[in-house]
């Protein structure tokens, strides 16, 4: 039997892994349901959806090479208008570094200073490297030449 893109068919979870669950479709043939297809909400561990031998209804997604694409997700009907997008919950013990409702403006706004320019920043870093260099070639002048010193 050959698979149709774009059909819904029945099918039993053969294997699970960590990137999806390899599911039998009718006539033999094996399909994979990515992580990412097997439901509408974050899934973190596919073994809290699914286990081995679950009948599951799953949406062909494409077929390429022999490897099947399949969708759990995608073969449930949902009214027009309903969104399957679930959003991935939010990480834990991060939001302390930010400050204050998960804003990522880290300044503070007693200390705002206007934005540099190019010119500014290059006459900065050219003063702070040339003091660099001086203070190295005090440094090592010293210690050259081996015995005695310097020589003259």
């Amino acid at each position: 039997m050959s698979i149709e893109i774009g059909s819904k068919v029945q099918g039993k979870v053969t294997g699970i892994t960590n990137f999806g669950a390899f599911v039998e479709l009718p006539g033999g043939t094996t399909g994979l349901v990515h992580i990412s297809e097997v439901a509408d909400s974050y899934v973190k561990d596919v073994n809290d959806h699914l286990k081995v031998g679950d009948e599951v209804t799953v949406k062909v997604l494409s077929e390429k090479e022999g490897k099947i694409a399949l969708s759990i997700k995608k073969a449930v009907d949902r009214p027009e208008g309903q969104s399957s997008y679930s959003p991935r919950p939010p990480r834990q013990g991060r939001d302390d570094r930010r400050g204050g409702g998960g804003s990522r403006d880290f300044r503070s706004k007693g200390n705002f200073k206007p934005k540099e320019s190019f010119e500014d920043k290059m006459a900065k870093f050219l003063k702070s490297s040339e003091e660099n260099i001086s203070s190295l070639k005090r440094n090592t002048e010293g210690k050259r030449g081996g015995r005695g010193g310097r020589r003259g």
